[in-house]
């Protein structure tokens, strides 16, 4: 029954991990939870072909789920107490309310970050447990093998259950020590959304990422840094229609027809830079300077009108903060495109240690190119691909080899 198969399928991917984490809550366990959650999807599959649709599919999915995980208390139970938190389980509504779902969500945000946690720890569980990445995606977006990941996700929730790291918000006074990687994990989310896997956009991952933005906006108002990453994070969302073409193939943000990007998401997240700008007074932070790039950007009304100066300067201000490649190479070519591919050309040239990054490899490509290179414009594209960039991305780059020769 393909019907009952698609709106398992929406459910899962708009509240499974809703489902989860109250799961998590009411069980006391990750483990149990995520497989009561998939088993309840399996018997979903099961039963509904036969039966038909539930009223409140969410409902019946939580009600299943509880049951599983009551069956797996049970038979681990050793002690009268287990006994008791099963007959507690079973007791509540299957209806959630929204604001207690809201909470239970905000809570596995800050158990997953947790400082008890290492900074990879914690993204990686947050990845997988909260957002529902597979631990394949996971493990490509942190750089890294299924089976390193695999175990980092066990050692994990071990160190959870044993060190009995609490399931819940923390106390206004150690919410700024959390924040920093809250954000971070959010913004992974985000960018696996983007730029991950074989497909060019995953629009599931990144309304996933806004999603929990606007909880943590809503939880922290006052914080300048989370409002940064919901403007970077609109911002970017609102040229997602026009970042593939028909075929699925990316087309750089110079070609993307303006007039389908999001002006309401655009509007949103130009008064939340602006906002957070002025909220940092002048010490504004990694979120609100990327945000104000993406503003730069996203209000052009034509390429040619991008305010480069202005991007130019934003990165200086971020290398002060985060001295990174990539915001060394991104503002070598915010450079070329100021002051020509010449100058361009020599700033990415003067980087080190990128010769492993096909984006380097590819920049330079295309700078050779317009200076008619066409030869070391060749080599280099040939560098960015032997270097093993993602499919949507190998492709692309495939293509501007071909139409540069």
């Amino acid at each position: 029954m393909p019907e009952a198969s698609s709106v398992l399928a929406e459910l899962v991917r708009d509240e499974g991990r809703r489902v989860l984490a109250t799961l998590i809550r009411t069980t006391g366990s990750m483990t149990i939870a995520e497989d009561a959650v998939q088993e309840a999807a399996i018997s979903a599959l099961e039963h509904w072909p036969r039966d038909g649709i539930p009223d409140n599919p969410r409902a019946w999915l939580t009600t299943v789920a509880r049951r599983k995980a009551v069956d797996a208390i049970r038979r681990e139970a050793a002690r009268g107490d287990k006994e008791v938190r099963a007959m507690d389980l079973t007791s509540g509504p299957a209806d959630v309310p929204e604001s207690v779902v809201r909470d239970d969500e905000l809570r596995l945000v800050f158990t997953c970050c947790h400082p008890a946690l290492s900074l990879a720890t914690q993204t990686t569980l947050s990845l997988t447990t909260l957002c529902g990445l597979s631990v394949a995606d996971t493990a490509r977006l942190l750089l890294t093998s299924e089976s390193a990941m695999a175990r980092r996700l066990t050692r994990a929730k071990h160190k959870i259950a044993v060190a009995g790291i609490p399931y819940r918000i923390p106390p206004d006074a150690e919410l700024p020590e959390r924040l920093d990687a809250v954000a971070t994990t959010v913004y992974l989310l985000f960018t696996a959304g983007v730029a991950g896997g074989d497909e060019p956009v995953r629009p599931r991952l990144c309304d996933e990422a806004i999603r929990l933005g606007r909880l943590l906006v809503e939880l922290m108002p006052d914080e300048s840094s989370l409002q940064g990453l919901l403007a970077l994070m609109l911002l970017t969302d609102a040229r997602r229609v026009t970042r593939a073409d028909e075929a699925g193939e990316l087309v750089l943000i110079a070609d993307q027809d303006r007039t389908r990007w999001d002006a309401a998401r655009i509007a949103e997240g130009a008064a939340l830079v602006e906002a957070a700008l002025r909220r940092s007074r002048h010490r504004a932070g990694r979120f609100e300077l990327e945000a104000a790039i993406a503003a730069c950007h996203a209000t052009a009304k034509t390429y040619d009108e991008t305010d480069w100066g202005d991007i130019i300067a934003l990165y200086d201000a971020l290398l002060q903060l985060t001295p990174t490649d990539v915001v060394r190479l991104n503002r070598a070519v915010a450079i070329g495109e100021r002051d020509g591919a010449a100058a361009g050309l020599d700033e990415l040239d003067r980087l080190t240690g990128l010769d492993r990054f096909y984006l380097w490899h590819a920049c330079r490509a295309e700078l050779l190119a317009r200076l008619g290179r066409a030869d070391e414009a060749a080599a280099a594209f040939e560098s960015a691909l032997a270097c093993g960039p993602p499919a949507a991305e190998r492709r692309f780059i495939e293509g501007r080899a071909a139409a540069s020769r």
